[in-house]
């Protein structure tokens, strides 16, 4: 009986399969659109918050008391009684 010769030879190009190889590049296309609109619908939805955020603290700082401002106020007023 003769042995057959098995050729082993590492490639050099091996590259592991990977999921955007598998799916069809039409249905790739309409993911990476999607992570797009997400990313923006998230980065809208943030600036929301901080001008929501930013009108609160107008309106938080027009509405204060003389007595909160004088409290917080950097200067010692006892110093020119």
């Amino acid at each position: 009986m003769k042995k057959k010769k098995q050729n082993v030879q590492p490639k050099k190009e091996d590259k592991p399969v990977t999921l955007g190889d598998m799916l069809n590049a039409d249905l790739l296309k309409q993911l990476k659109d999607q992570k797009q609109q997400l990313k923006k619908a998230e980065e809208k939805k943030q600036l929301e918050e901080e001008e929501r955020k930013r009108e609160e603290r107008r309106l938080r700082e027009k509405n204060k008391s003389f007595e909160e401002l004088l409290n917080e106020s950097p200067m010692d007023w006892k110093k020119f009684k």
